[in-house]
């Protein structure tokens, strides 16, 4: 797009101003190129005339869309430059009041001067989980994301706060320790979180001050390393400190403060404890009173020094060692207060020993007097020759004095930051760490000294990490989305770095200057001079020779060197030091004598440099020399340890800017803000984002916003990515201007505003004949409506005239008549005079105009001719002037530029850089290609050799045949009689063969005759049984009364029903224990089938012959099979490999597929088999002995049959090895024509056959023979013999024709071998002439050729080795699930065993009191013995499922426990009662314990717990629980005890239980609300789609799609009502459940509401409504609409609404007013402020309605949080609900194992 195209009518622009920066304007004209201005109309309707640089073509700054104004992130906005930067920031601050704005990885902080409620605990809560797009900006969401980072990516993480004094950094640095302490709290009980918060105020009180900017200035560096474990709590912290500026403790400027310390001090000196001190107010110490005003508006110094006291006591400080520390702050003071007395004109001074601070600076440190008031004045000079003491001037004392005090603050900062870090120190491992740099920015005064020039140092080397972290994270976006990206230029500030760092820069010359005895400052900026005047960073001022410049990436500083020198050397007397070391207290004499051994990286730039004034001794030279590090030095070393800690972690960075000097709430200086953003690096990201492709749009979202610019037959493609192709390339020509990448789609700078100006052409034309239309239909409405009213009316008056008009007429007709005659008279006359005097005159006047004229026109003819001709030769002369000019000039410019060009390219031929731009990537491309080739030739010498191979192995086969051929023609004749010899044997092995047939068809009928035998035996146990059973009954019949015949008979009828369904169910399970074995063994045939398949010989001899065999031969086998388990497919991948499997893909997933669904049919047969076994295991319990006797009977029976059929197994497996053999050498053979020597083999395979046959026949004789059967007999009959002889023959049919089957699958086989060699050798030959034609390419496509070929190779592989591992899986899985299917089978028969054995002996033991019992009614109650009491607990506790009671009474187990809980009651045993009702709710607590988040298990045991409750109330006797009892229920009352204390404790319980049930609920609901509630598009393509920048929702969806439907959210609901519903919990308890679940569905996604932009719009409020009304429509649907749920959502409404409603007129202002009762005022005016159009035809919020809003709700007396507490739980209420089931109607199942409570 030319300019002519952007610089149109109505196009807004930026141009500069001197006092706005920027000011936007409106073209009111079209540009044209050449044109030399643009004419504009500014906002103030002033026109303006803006000249233009044709030569550089600089045109203003083009104004972004209005749409795009406010955005969340600067790098959405289509145009990136400093105004519209500026603009983003000013009215997102100003108008929405929004301090946090993105600029893609930064987050750009605005010090809003002011409290604002956005960092309460439940914004903590509503940012963390969250993506960093997906809520609004803020320091919370950076912090989040670092947390994040740090648990996904297992890297350490770094925030680096920075910006100037006054700018926020202190306050961000808090909140974000805050949120990782809030968020990642310690899981231990050491409350480390609650430490790493107590050192800020510490910190703040110590190291922060009041200066010109702000309040509460951070003097110092730090950075704050917090630790975390493996599952990243917090575990400890550490903390490091940076240049704290010691000469603000002697020396405060004008309207500033000493450190805050020293006036908290002062402000509680009346406390008794600090009476020893001697302090008064702050004004009466010069060290604290140099500023002026000692106190901070809004700020009580006594207050805050109760909190530092508080955090040292919390960071476990000693008493006396706080005490220590004030004693040393207040000496400090004492100190600056001494008076200094001159003597001998100035040249000596002294101290008054009598002087009251004095003696109190000595008294607090500890030391003695005379010495320090000797050393204060006096100094010590060493010589060779002798030590002499020397006196000093006022001055020299005054600095002496302020040096130590300065040393004595740092000493103590450092002492207080070790035991801070001492005390935030674990010993538990450190898994991973995020670090909080709190660090000073930019700064440039009027003057600077070195604290500036250290402070601009440490931020040019940040300012370089940043500037790399941002390039690398652009590289790799490019690369991810395969976007070819080039190098940007960028401005590198390493030459500036190296000005000061290098060897001999800045700091170099200063510490050479320091070492120097006579130094000086002047001597030191002389070198500067000397050295860096070349430097294109370092300049020297013209007016001056102490002062420097250095040109620094932000802005130009001016130095001033004096101080320099000292306060790099930073000297103290040593003779003070001695007196401090030997303090009689131990903190303060520690202070000093460590100060040798710190380690700088400690306290960076605290350290300090001592001159030794003592007599040279070796061992002090030797500290001195350690001792001797300079300031500056310290500083360089701790900045590049902090710089290796910031690279090795992942950076994330946090810019804060100071909007005004004035400390102004919402006050917006753009040109402060405009420096700041400038020095902090945003311009530049900005900058850099432009250079590239800013504006990054997803496939979906791009063709659901722009989709109104595409063509009809274009949205008919289903392939979105093309149809944007198609739309891109035909919109924007210029192809550079966009990319498409795998995701996305790029855009450069503009591209997308100039998308939404053809959008909103295209939308405006649209609307115009959509207007056009209706309002062509209304005014033709309107017309003909008016017409008939009109046609009416002209009638009625039309007549009227008419008539008026004939008399009008007639009248005048008359009057005309008179009036015609009488004024032609006179007229006549007067005209006949007028006439004749006109004509005289005419003629004389016309005669004299034409001789005029005819005069006139003869002279212009004359001039014009010799015009003509004068004209004509002056063109000409000119034209060949001007002509040769041009010509000239051509030639001599033409010429320069040619040489000008000429002389550059041989330049750039000559260059290295050009030959390296040449060369550049050839030489790995050329070792790639080179590899390639060697790896094909690799290939191709492979199967080469392979083919040789198969070669020389045919041809050694052909040979061996032929040899055998000749050996066996030469052994035929002998073998004539060992033919004979075989045949007798098999004579004899026959024989033998019949004789044992007879013999077991003997023992078939012996067998046969005893099973008879027994059948009958047991049919006869089995009809005496019957009848004693019915013996029984009749006696119990004539016992029970006469009005209970009838249930008695009903009852032995379902006994018998029952008995003969149980004789039924024991059947098939029989029959399916014998399907399942059969099964089994068949499974375990095929696999040994294919396992001698596979060791067949002849088709494992190299890789060729294997592929062939398994694509031919395998797999067919193992399809036809009928497979039911996946080991032989893995079995068989794993043999073959990966590169032979992949060869028949398609083959191998028919097999999976088979193979899946014999597995799935094997699991329905398990499944049926165990709930067989169970069943049989519950039948086995009621079972009479002469059942278990015929159970015996049958498992012997199957036992032997199991046994016969291994047998017959066996011998099939023999004979199928045997066969397997055959093939194999028919095959080695080659199919020998020889049929002599076929019928040989085939003779062997059938005496082989047989001698198996007789050898199993022989292992079921001795089976036989062992079981000892009676009856046996030992003849064998002939016909048998027979028999098994035509048996073996008919065998031998079927093995010659499965040889020659295979015969035919071994020639297909050979023939698939060579088909697959020609196969390889196409394929070989392919890959060479891709090979050839990769050469004949450029080396660029070479590599993007290669590239692809690899890609395409290792995208198969990948797919391969998924499916494989995946195929692993599921064998794994199904592998541990059979194995705990026979565990437990091994574990439920034994138990079966004892259950059996303590049934038999329980029998025995009550049967006679049952027999008792039996004869009462059962009257509710259930006894057990004590013993069982932990049984019943288990069975009915602790082991029970909700699904085995599901088909039975709801809260069964809680009718059971009452009466247990009543017959304990009943025999009058306290003790039972106590034991069961605490092991009852022991055991509840230990079930939800274990399931904690299984909601159905709670919500079972909340039921059956509050069931429990209410049936200790309706039984308790109490009259007032027992209104709706009946009588019957009135006698299964309690008698002896009152159990209200426990009803208490169950209550306590029940309470437990349903918060626990809503945890579950929330924790399962809560991710789903966002999306499903805000983001779903329940009316589809209601919503648009706004331009984004880096931050969007789809970088939330890197890890998967969790986005949820509506639909899921009320199938989810479904789920919890109808769980609790057949759970039998009470109906009131639901509703309160549901109205606690809606009311965080609600809290949940309002305060998502109000901490997004992207939502705030109308058509979001729509979609809200929709899906809130859905939600409501549950509600009536499940009948829960009496439960308050649908109020709790009454907030979320109004937010929809109000997103919906008119915000213009005061009377909309009203009306919001009135509806929104629900909402706060914050709550209203947020969601005011967020609001934001999606199209451009919607309206902005104004500020005014915003503010007459405010004005209409002063009078509310809202609360001041802005969100929700979605945490909030609504007290819980469990009515009583009596049961009206009687306690005797209550039938036990079987399925709880509860066999040993019995029923009184």
């Amino acid at each position: 797009m030319s300019a002519v195209q952007l610089y149109t009518k109505h196009t807004r622009v930026w141009i500069p101003d001197p006092d706005e920066v920027w000011r936007s304007a409106e073209i009111i004209k079209d540009y044209k190129e050449g044109d030399k201005s643009l004419h504009l109309k500014l906002e103030d309707e002033t026109l303006y005339e803006y000249p233009v640089d044709l030569q550089g073509n600089e045109l203003p700054f083009l104004r972004n869309p209005d749409i795009l104004v406010g955005e969340n992130d600067l790098t959405a906005l289509s145009y990136l430059h400093e105004p519209a930067v500026l603009h983003n920031l000013k009215v997102r601050f100003l108008e929405s009041n929004h301090i946090y704005t993105y600029c893609g990885i930064v987050l750009v902080a605005i010090n809003p001067y002011g409290q604002l409620p956005i960092y309460e605990q439940d914004v903590i809560y509503a940012y963390s989980g969250q993506n960093m797009g997906d809520m609004d900006p803020h320091i919370f969401a950076v912090a989040e994301e670092a947390y994040k980072q740090m648990a996904r990516d297992e890297k350490n993480q770094s925030i680096i706060v920075s910006g100037e004094s006054g700018a926020g950094k202190t306050v961000s640095a808090k909140y974000t320790m805050r949120f990782f302490a809030t968020v990642g709290g310690s899981a231990s009980k050491t409350n480390i979180e609650a430490k790493v918060l107590a050192s800020s105020p510490i910190m703040e009180a110590i190291g922060n001050a009041k200066t010109t900017r702000n309040d509460n200035s951070s003097r110092f560096g730090k950075y704050i390393q917090i630790g975390f474990d493996k599952r990243y709590h917090i575990i400890g912290a550490n903390m490091r400190t940076y240049l704290l500026e010691k000469s603000r403790v002697v020396f405060q400027a004008e309207d500033e403060r000493n450190y805050h310390i020293f006036y908290q001090l002062c402000a509680s000196a009346s406390l008794p404890e600090f009476k020893d001190l001697g302090l008064t107010c702050a004004e009466d110490f010069f060290y604290a009173s140099q500023g002026g005003d000692t106190s901070i508006d809004g700020m009580d110094d006594a207050d805050d020094f109760e909190k530092t006291r508080h955090a040292f006591t919390l960071l476990g400080v000693k008493e006396s060692h706080q005490m220590t520390i004030f004693r040393i702050i207040a000496a400090i003071l004492h100190l600056g207060n001494l008076e200094i007395q001159a003597e001998r004109d100035g040249d000596a001074c002294s101290v008054s020993s009598e002087d009251e601070h004095l003696n109190n600076f000595c008294s607090l440190l500890g030391v003695e007097q005379s010495q320090m008031q000797h050393w204060l004045c006096h100094r010590k000079l060493i010589t060779t020759a002798e030590t002499y003491v020397k006196s000093m001037s006022v001055q020299q004392v005054v600095n002496a004095r302020n040096a130590l005090a300065k040393h004595i603050y740092a000493q103590l900062f450092n002492w207080i930051v070790q035991h801070i870090n001492k005390a935030l120190h674990t010993t538990a491992k450190q898994h991973s760490f995020i670090g909080v740099l709190d660090i000073y920015g930019f700064e440039t005064f009027e003057v600077n000294s070195f604290e500036q020039f250290c402070i601009n140092y440490a931020n040019e080397k940040l300012q370089q990490q940043f500037n790399s972290h941002v390039f690398k994270l652009e590289q790799e976006e490019y690369m991810k989305e395969g976007i070819p990206w080039t190098f940007i230029d960028f401005y590198d500030n390493q030459p500036c770095i190296d000005l000061i760092e290098a060897k001999l820069g800045v700091l170099d010359l200063l510490d050479e200057e320091c070492k120097v005895p006579q130094g000086t400052d002047q001597n030191w900026a002389q070198k500067l001079y000397d050295r860096h005047a070349t430097s294109q960073h370092f300049q020297k001022p013209r007016m001056s020779n102490t002062s420097f410049i250095v040109l620094h990436f932000a802005d130009k500083v001016e130095y001033q060197s004096e101080g320099f020198l000292e306060k790099n050397r930073d000297t103290v007397y040593e003779e003070q030091i001695d007196i401090l070391k030997a303090s009689k207290y131990q903190i303060v004499a520690d202070l000093f004598q460590d100060e040798k051994d710190a380690a700088p990286a400690t306290s960076m730039g605290k350290g300090t440099s001592k001159i030794n004034v003592r007599s040279a001794r070796p061992v002090i030279k030797a500290a001195n020399k350690e001792h001797k590090k300079t300031v500056g030095h310290q500083f360089r070393n701790s900045l590049h340890l902090l710089m290796e800690t910031l690279n090795a972690t992942t950076p994330h960075y946090v810019r804060c800017i100071k909007p005004n000097d004035e400390k102004l709430p919402f006050k917006f200086d753009p040109k402060r803000a405009v420096q700041q953003l400038r020095a902090c690096g945003v311009l530049e990201t900005i900058r850099i984002s432009a250079a590239g492709f800013p504006s990054r749009w997803s496939y979906h979202d791009f063709f659901n916003r722009y989709r109104v610019l595409m063509k009809k037959r274009d949205l008919s493609k289903t392939d979105k990515k093309q149809i944007c192709q198609i739309l891109l390339e035909d919109l924007i020509k210029d192809p550079d201007k966009f990319q498409f990448g795998r995701t996305k789609i790029f855009f450069r700078a503009g591209q997308v505003a100039y998308l939404e100006k053809l959008r909103a052409d295209k939308f405006r034309a649209a609307t115009i004949m959509i207007q056009k239309t209706v309002r062509g239909w209304l005014q033709r409405v309107k017309y003909k409506r008016l017409r008939q009213a009109a046609v009416v009316i002209q009638r009625y008056v039309r007549g009227h005239l008419a008539r008026r008009l004939a008399e009008h007429l007639r009248r005048t007709r008359a009057a005309i008549i008179f009036q015609k005659q009488y004024r032609m008279l006179r007229i006549r006359r007067a005209f006949q005079r007028v006439r004749n005097a006109t004509i005289t005159i005419q003629a004389v006047a016309r005669g004299m105009f034409v001789r005029r004229i005819y005069r006139k026109i003869l002279v212009e003819h004359k001039t014009t001719i010799l015009q003509k001709y004068v004209r004509g030769w002056l063109a000409r002369t000119r034209f060949r002037r001007v002509r040769g000019a041009t010509i000239i000039l051509q030639c001599y410019y033409r010429r320069m530029k040619a040489r000008q060009e000429l002389k550059a390219l041989k330049i750039e031929a000559r260059s290295a850089q050009h030959l390296k731009k040449l060369n550049i990537g050839m030489e790995n491309k050329v070792v790639q290609l080179q590899r390639k080739i060697d790896e094909q030739n690799k290939e191709y010498k492979l199967l080469n050799e392979q083919l040789s191979t198969l070669t020389s192995a045919h041809s050694s086969e052909v040979e061996k045949l032929k040899k055998e051929l000749v050996q066996y023609q030469q052994s035929h004749q002998d073998d004539g009689n060992q033919l004979v010899s075989l045949q007798e044997k098999m004579e004899h092995l026959r024989l033998e063969l019949e004789k044992a047939h007879g013999e077991r068809k003997v023992v078939e009928d012996s067998y046969v005759k005893e099973k008879d035998l027994l059948r009958k035996r047991i049919s006869d146990l089995e009809e005496e049984n019957a009848l004693l059973k019915q013996e029984k009954e009749e006696l119990n019949s004539r016992i029970q009364c006469q009005s209970e015949d009838e249930f008695a008979q009903n009852t032995v009828e379902e006994n018998i029903q029952m008995k003969k369904e149980l004789e039924e169910e024991r059947s098939r399970y029989q029959n399916l224990v014998k399907e399942y074995s059969r099964l089994e063994q068949r499974y375990d045939n095929l696999r040994d089938e294919m396992t001698i398949i596979k060791q067949a010989p002849g088709h494992r001899r190299n890789p060729s012959n294997q592929s062939s065999l398994e694509s031919d031969s395998n797999y067919p086998s193992v399809s036809t099979s009928e497979i039911g388990d996946t080991e032989d497919v893995v079995q068989q991948v794993e043999e073959v490999g990966m590169e032979k499997a992949a060869m028949d893909m398609t083959l191998f997933l028919k097999l999976q597929k088979r193979v899946r669904e014999l597995e799935q049919e094997r699991k329905k047969l398990q499944i049926q088999l165990e709930k067989k076994e169970q069943e049989s295991k519950k039948s086995q319990v009621t079972e009479m002995k002469t059942e278990v006797a015929s159970d015996h009977e049958d498992f012997a029976y199957n036992s032997l049959k199991r046994q016969e059929l291994e047998s017959e197994n066996k011998k099939l497996k023999n004979e199928l090895n045997e066969l397997r053999k055959a093939i194999a050498d028919r095959a080695t053979q080659n199919n020998s024509p020889d049929d002599i020597q076929d019928s040989y083999n085939l003779l062997l395979n059938q005496l082989k056959s047989a001698s198996e046959e007789l050898e199993v026949r022989k292992e079921e004789e001795s089976i036989t023979t062992n079981a000892s059967w009676p009856n046996s007999d030992k003849h064998i009959d002939q016909e048998d013999a027979i028999e098994a002889y035509q048996g073996m023959c008919e065998t031998n049919r079927l093995l010659e024709a499965q040889l020659q089957d295979q015969r035919r699958e071994h020639e297909e086989e050979v023939e698939a071998l060579k088909n697959q060699v020609d196969a390889m050798k196409e394929e070989m030959e392919r890959q060479q002439q891709a090979f050839l034609q990769t050469l004949q390419l450029s080396p660029e496509v070479q590599v993007e050729f290669g590239l692809q070929q690899e890609i395409t190779r290792l995208t198969n592989e990948n797919l391969d080795l998924k499916e494989l591992l995946e195929k692993l899986e599921k064998n794994e899985k199904k592998l541990k699930k059979q194995l705990k299917i026979y565990m437990k089978r091994v574990q439920d028969f034994e138990a079966s065993q004892t259950t059996v054995l303590a049934e038999r002996t329980w029998q025995k033991r009550t049967i006679q009191v049952a027999v008792q019992r039996k004869e009462k009614d059962f009257q509710g109650m259930l006894e057990y013995y004590k013993e069982d009491e932990p049984l019943l607990i288990r069975n009915l506790i602790t082991d029970l499922k909700p699904q085995a009671v599901s088909a039975t009474v709801p809260c069964l187990p809680a009718y059971i426990l009452y009466m247990c809980i009543r017959h304990a009651d009943y025999v009058n045993d306290d003790q039972k009662v106590h034991s069961l009702l605490t092991s009852t709710i022991n055991g509840i607590k230990k079930v939800l314990k274990k399931h904690n988040d299984d909601f159905q298990m709670t919500s079972f045991w909340l039921a059956n717990t509050c069931r429990f409750l209410h049936c200790l109330k309706q039984y308790s006797g109490d009259t007032g629980f027992m209104v709706q009892n009946t009588p019957k229920q009135n006698e299964h009352c309690l008698k002896n005890f009152d159990l209200t204390e426990y009803r208490q404790v169950l209550s306590h319980l029940s309470i437990q239980i349903y918060q626990q049930l809503i945890k579950i609920a929330e924790g399962i609901l809560q991710p789903m609300i966002v999306s499903a509630v805000l983001e779903n598009e329940s009316i589809q393509g209601l919503s648009g789609v706004k331009p984004m920048g880096y931050r969007n929702r789809s970088s939330s969806m890197a890890d998967g799609d969790s986005s949820y439907s509506l639909d899921a959210l009320i199938r989810q609901l479904n789920t919890f009502h109808s769980i609790m519903c057949d759970q039998g919990l009470d109906p009131e308890i639901v509703q309160q459940v549901f109205k606690q679940l809606f009311y965080m569905i609600n809290a949940v996604a309002l305060n998502n509401l109000l901490l997004r932009k992207d939502v705030c719009s109308w058509s979001t409020g729509m979609q809200l409504r929709f899906n809130i009304n859905q939600l409501e429509e549950w509600l009536r649907g499940k009948n829960l609409q009496q439960s308050g749920a649908a109020q709790t959502l009454e907030p979320l409404i109004q937010a929809a609404q109000l997103l919906q409603l008119k915000k213009k007129t005061s009377e909309d202002a009203e009306a919001i007013c009135s509806l929104c009762t629900s909402l706060t005022t914050q709550q209203i005016v947020k969601i005011l402020n967020l609001y934001t159009p999606v199209n451009e035809f919607e309206e902005r919020v104004t500020v005014a309605f915003i503010r007459d809003i405010q004005a209409h709700l002063q009078e509310r007396n809202d609360p001041p949080q802005l969100l929700l507490d979605f945490k909030h739980m609504f007290p819980v209420f469990f009515p009583f609900n009596p049961s009206s089931i009687t306690m005797d109607t209550i039938h036990l199942p079987a399925s709880l194992n509860l066999e040993f409570l019995n029923k009184v």
